[in-house]
């Protein structure tokens, strides 16, 4: 019989701590757990921190690594499926769990390290657990086996989560007294996912940049797609060239048109848009009065702008994602790679157009449909094969009654030039959270939502991309001090700090003091 959540009762089983012994740990015996790997690891080893992070080499401490596999199984298309995961144990433990949020189709396990704001949950003292969402392999192929969906949106998390808090126990001799989760694009989907599915076993989460409607931006990925490649050169074959659509300068045109229109609307301009509800930029505009040159873009150009942003509908203008806020990241690379590619052929490499194209064909549809073209995708017959992924997929639910009642905090996260979840249906989440929850302020004590100005996907733009989450989680939960604003910096704009403020407040500028330093902003 398949355990799809292990018991976490099962905590008070009479093991034998560890003390620190790594390798004591092959002897633990949890049911339909195959532990393969438990040694002790010494100061000094480095890693490189996987997707969703900052992406740097990470320094290890003294500690444990485990490695291995719950519920290992063969599939119906005869393939081995089962929940792998990675569990690093330090010497320094300060008594914190951080489940460390995945990426995309998952399908990898990336060092349970916990990247975070240029150091690591891990030589924080944190015991730290990652996993592949119960298959392996990037592609979507996964998606051919009913478990192996349900793991993917859901079961990997829950059952994850109970083995590693076991080991803990083991390891240590007691259990964890706090539970973070820290995750980015579809690792701040899951983080979502427990809040809903499993609302007891949290304290703190920390969801970015997430895909909580993953099936429903899978349909905007094959919208904007389309849109692109309407107007995008054809190869010899008829293809069209995806990257074409529009230039580099083309894009740069569009970012510096939007920054010229809305960078002043908070009061200050700066290179940022921190008032985006005032931002109404017009990418008519920006239309040719005669031959395309670098400083206009054609009416097709336009007409597509608009079609993208305003975002996908069927045919009757009923709406299947939400539109997308014109930002000044819009130029970035990160969000050419998202939505456009840097193919020359009409063989695409965006990121829509690969891992988006096969997710749907693969995953999304139910059943699936290795022949779909999503380049040819019906917005008003195809959603309704869609949907049935979305009931157990996407973390849609504002009933966290009991994941609130807990004391249970969450955090969530957005760049305003994120080219694959778009910013704006995470604050829809969050006004329907709200209004769901007594409004507002009554929800403010448990859960807010922080925007960041010129990011693209989980970093990057022309932003201030770096901030710790983390550090600001655990004082919510451990202090009971909320984040009344995030201290960002970032590359793009060397020696700059601003708050990052919890939404519906805005940064302003108080009016005195270099307006370089957060010390002289407020939260409005």
């Amino acid at each position: 019989m398949r355990v799809a959540f292990l018991s976490l009762s099962l905590l008070a089983a009479p093991w034998i701590h560890a003390a620190g012994r790594c390798e004591d740990l092959l002897k633990l015996a949890l049911p339909q757990v195959s532990i393969t790997k438990a040694e002790s690891t010494a100061a000094g080893a480095t890693v490189a921190t996987g997707p969703g992070g900052p992406g740097a080499i990470a320094p290890l401490p003294a500690g444990c690594l485990v490695q291995g596999m719950i519920a290992k199984r063969t599939g119906v298309d005869g393939k081995t499926y089962g929940i792998g995961f990675e569990l690093r144990l330090p010497g320094n433990w300060q008594g914190r769990f951080l489940f460390q949020g995945g990426g995309g189709t998952d399908g990898v396990i990336q060092p349970a390290v916990g990247a975070v704001a240029g150091t690591t949950a891990l030589a924080r003292g944190f015991a730290v657990v990652s996993t592949d969402a119960g298959h392996q392999g990037r592609d979507a192929s996964f998606g051919h086996d009913q478990q192996a969906r349900l793991d993917y949106a859901y079961n990997a998390l829950g059952a994850v989560t109970a083995v590693a808090k076991q080991m803990i126990a083991a390891f240590y001799g007691r259990p964890a007294e706090h539970s973070y989760f820290l995750g980015c694009s579809n690792g701040g989907r899951q983080g979502m996912m427990l809040s809903q599915r499993y609302p007891l076993e949290f304290d703190g989460i920390v969801a970015g940049d997430p895909g909580f409607r993953l099936s429903y931006a899978a349909i905007a990925e094959a919208w904007d797609s389309m849109a692109f490649a309407a107007i995008a050169p054809k190869d010899d074959q008829g293809r069209p060239i995806l990257s074409q659509a529009f230039s580099n300068a083309d894009l740069t045109l569009l970012a510096t048109a939007v920054l010229k229109e809305c960078d002043d609307k908070d009061g200050l301009k700066d290179g940022l848009i921190d008032n985006p509800e005032a931002c109404h930029f017009d990418p008519a505009s920006l239309t040719c009065s005669g031959a395309k040159s670098d400083s206009c873009l054609s009416r097709p150009q336009v007409d597509t702008l608009k079609r993208v942003f305003d975002g996908a509908v069927d045919s009757k203008g009923n709406r299947l994602y939400s539109g997308w806020p014109y930002d000044g990241g819009l130029g970035a690379p990160g969000w050419r790679a998202w939505k456009l590619g840097s193919s020359r052929t009409g063989t695409p490499n965006a990121i829509n157009a690969t891992l988006g194209f096969g997710a749907i064909r693969d995953y999304f549809v139910t059943p699936y449909d290795p022949k779909l073209d999503p380049l040819r995708f019906d917005f008003d017959r195809d959603p309704a094969r869609i949907a049935p992924t979305a009931v157990y997929n996407d973390a849609t639910s504002t009933q966290l009654s009991t994941f609130s009642g807990h004391g249970g905090k969450l955090l969530l996260y957005h760049g305003m030039s994120d080219p694959v979840f778009s910013p704006n249906d995470t604050v829809g989440y969050y006004r329907a959270l709200a209004a769901d929850n007594g409004g507002t302020d009554a929800t403010r004590a448990w859960a807010r939502l922080f925007l960041v100005p010129g990011m693209n996907h989980c970093g990057g733009g022309p932003a201030l991309d770096q901030f710790d989450a983390l550090t600001a989680m655990v004082d919510w939960v451990e202090k009971n001090e909320a984040p009344d604003h995030l201290n960002a910096t970032g590359a793009s704009f060397p020696g700059r700090s601003r708050p990052l403020c919890p939404y519906p407040q805005q940064a302003r500028y108080l009016g005195t003091g270099s307006t370089e330093v957060s010390a002289s902003f407020a939260c409005r």
